[in-house]
């Protein structure tokens, strides 16, 4: 169509008759007389919009997946924090557990030998004093803590009290080379003294040269006048070398502790000693060494009829 006067008119026309249509089928609502009309086109366009919709619908759906995906991000995001926070309550719980049957087994050790404790927690470690193998527990002379207590735990002897603060106490431990402690030889009651070597077994000195002892064989505490610093009967450890006898007055001994020094937790502090020696009774009973499997022979005997074949 040409650009003339007449075609002008005519367009301006036609979007006038377009603006009033719209105006009626408004203001019509449901009621418009256009219904039919908007139907009839509805019907003849519908499928191409349907085409143009699936075609634009694998797009549509492209960014609705990164939209879910970052929701699903946020979702596990939020799942690996929850499963995080019950690992972290499991572990506490998993330490409270074992901190239980710790006390549990400190007090069995202390209800068996009769030492009146008081309970402790290993605060801190470290030199003190000159003393090289150490640790700070969080009792002190406000809780009857004294200087030269025996300290203990459920698997035997931890060391003695060396100083009191008001609420602290430092404790110099069994395995320090300047310890020292007085140990009796399980069943023989043959008389010793334990010293420590760091990281190394305990050294022991058995008065007797002539004592009879083999790896195995386990030792307790002596003692001392008026039980400072040590209380009898609390375990020490456990026999693991016998030097050769070389004629000398006295006879050495390796000695592996029962308390492992680099893992201390709770502690008591024994603020009551025994009425009577404990002798033996607070050592664990032996393993049962098991018993021999008994071995059966089997011997066949050829039979008449094997020996005729023959």
């Amino acid at each position: 169509m040409r650009d003339t006067r007449e075609s002008r008119l005519l367009l301006v026309l036609l979007i006038a008759v377009a603006f009033a249509l719209i105006t009626v089928d408004i203001r019509g609502g449901e009621a418009s007389p256009l219904n039919g009309a908007r139907d009839a086109a509805a019907s003849a366009f519908g499928p191409v919009e349907n085409g143009v919709a699936s075609a634009v619908d694998p797009i549509g759906n492209a960014i609705g997946a990164v939209r879910d995906s970052g929701e699903r991000h946020g979702r596990i995001a939020a799942l690996e924090r929850e499963n995080a926070a019950l690992k972290l309550k499991l572990g506490s719980d998993e330490r409270t557990r074992g901190r239980a049957a710790e006390l549990d087994k400190m007090l069995g050790a202390a209800g068996a030998g009769r030492y009146g404790i008081k309970g402790a927690q290993v605060i801190a470690i470290g030199a003190a004093q000159g003393f090289s193998w150490t640790v700070t527990i969080d009792v002190g002379r406000d809780d009857g803590v004294t200087r030269d207590m025996t300290v203990l735990n459920g698997d035997g002897l931890v060391g003695r009290v060396t100083t009191v603060a008001a609420s602290t106490a430092t404790v110099v431990l069994a395995n320090d080379p300047d310890f020292t402690v007085g140990t009796r030889l399980e069943g023989s009651d043959e008389l010793g003294f334990a010293t420590g070597q760091g990281d190394r077994d305990l050294r022991v000195q058995l008065l007797n040269g002539r004592t009879v002892v083999k790896k195995g064989d386990r030792l307790v505490t002596f003692g001392s006048q008026g039980n400072r610093p040590f209380v009898p009967g609390v375990p020490v450890g456990e026999v693991t070398r016998v030097d050769p006898a070389k004629g000398e007055l006295t006879r050495t001994v390796q000695v592996r502790p029962y308390v492992g020094f680099t893992k201390l937790d709770l502690v008591g502090v024994v603020v009551q000693p025994p009425a009577k020696n404990p002798r033996d009774t607070v050592l664990p009973p032996k393993p049962k060494r098991p018993e021999p499997t008994p071995t059966v022979t089997v011997t066949t005997t050829p039979t008449a009829a094997a020996l005729d074949g023959n």
